[in-house]
């Protein structure tokens, strides 16, 4: 491999992610205070030490430089949180991936993109309905993007990948998952866009599938769900994409059918009931063409300032093993927001953290 700035910088960033105790948020931090990878891998042995725990093993540069030649040799390529061609939507996550790996047709990124996700075992008539509404969208140039699942997502592929269809997959991108899909996986890597968080060679697992489907919400302007039961996935995308500030649609269906009643209960709360294209392109397009959505730079966040031993107890004091949110040591603790996400930063690469959806964050090594 040629030594580039680039690829040096690759490296670094590949081996700062794929070091255990490093997710998307503490990821982010240690970017805005270091300016570089090469930077924050240097210091995570202090911060570990500050937080009270040993230094995690940081991954060597011989598995990020196998994990690059693998991805040359599928035929795809890491995009990194701060690149150019990195989606601007996505990036306004706050746990944004900090690495995805793409193949296929990367400009589908730019485009509009509406998700649409359902049921796994959805009527045939959902299925239908589904397949029909995205090709319909396709038409009016709207890439779809969905998670390649049984059901609503297969027929949401089917019907745009002529006009343009990403797959948002819980594993890594060499991994088939469900089996059934493995032409369709294929057939999406060449005609239309593959993309994993996780690394290759890894097998999808049921906590992976919550990370998979906070990229398929962050991508969209706004997420149609066609048919959900109660307490599924697909209703888990929903809450993502209106956590997000993005539309959340519904298509309803018969009370009498327990797969409707997830997209009745979003309609009965405030989602926006769709029955065509034209109700969804109404409802994500703006009234004036002049708007714009405002994005936030990645890592351009005020960098953590060091906290004293004093400010230190004090947050680790307020911590247990019930999720808080940092919002809340935050104002119990009476320190400003730099000192708390530094404290909870070291806590995190000591192994003594661990976060929370929304914002929380408990102690792993509570004292019982």
């Amino acid at each position: 491999m040629a030594d580039t700035g680039r690829e040096t910088d690759a490296i670094a960033r590949l081996r700062l992610i794929r070091t255990p105790q490093i997710g998307p948020v503490s990821y982010a931090q240690l970017l805005a205070r270091y300016g570089t990878a090469a930077a924050a891998l240097d210091a995570l042995p202090h911060l570990a030490t500050r937080g009270g725990g040993a230094p995690p093993p940081i991954a060597p540069v011989a598995l990020a430089e196998r994990e690059l030649a693998h991805a040359a040799r599928l035929g795809a390529r890491h995009l990194f949180l701060g690149d150019p061609d990195y989606p601007d939507l996505l990036a306004e996550l706050d746990d944004a991936p900090p690495v995805v790996m793409l193949r296929g047709r990367t400009e589908l990124l730019a485009r509009t993109t509406i998700a649409m996700v359902g049921a796994r075992n959805a009527s045939a008539a959902a299925c239908r309905f589904a397949r029909q509404l995205a090709a319909e969208l396709g038409q009016d140039d709207v890439t779809i993007v969905s998670g390649l699942a049984r059901g609503v997502d297969t027929a949401a592929h089917i019907g745009s990948i002529a006009t343009g269809t990403i797959g948002v997959i819980a594993g890594g991108i060499d991994v088939v998952y469900p089996p059934e899909n493995a032409a369709l996986q294929d057939r999406i890597a060449s005609e239309g866009l593959l993309i994993a968080e996780q690394p290759p060679g890894t097998e999808p697992r049921a906590r992976h599938f919550p990370y998979r489907n906070r990229i398929i919400a962050g991508l969209a302007l706004g997420t149609v769900v066609v048919e959900a039961a109660p307490k599924s996935g697909s209703l888990i995308t929903a809450r993502l994409a209106g956590e997000l500030g993005r539309e959340v649609m519904a298509v309803p269906g018969s009370p009498l059918d327990p797969r409707a009643q997830g997209c009745n209960g979003l309609i009965r709360d405030g989602a926006t009931l769709v029955q065509n294209a034209a109700d969804v392109l109404e409802s994500v397009r703006p009234i004036d063409r002049r708007m714009v959505r405002t994005t936030r730079t990645p890592f351009a966040a005020p960098p953590p300032t060091d906290a004293t031993d004093t400010e230190r107890r004090d947050v680790v004091g307020l911590l247990g093993p019930v999720p808080v949110a940092i919002d809340e040591l935050i104002r119990q603790s009476g320190h400003g927001p730099a000192i708390v996400q530094t404290v909870l930063l070291e806590l995190e690469l000591a192994g003594r953290l661990e976060r929370h959806a929304g914002g929380r964050v408990a102690l792993l090594d509570f004292p019982g």
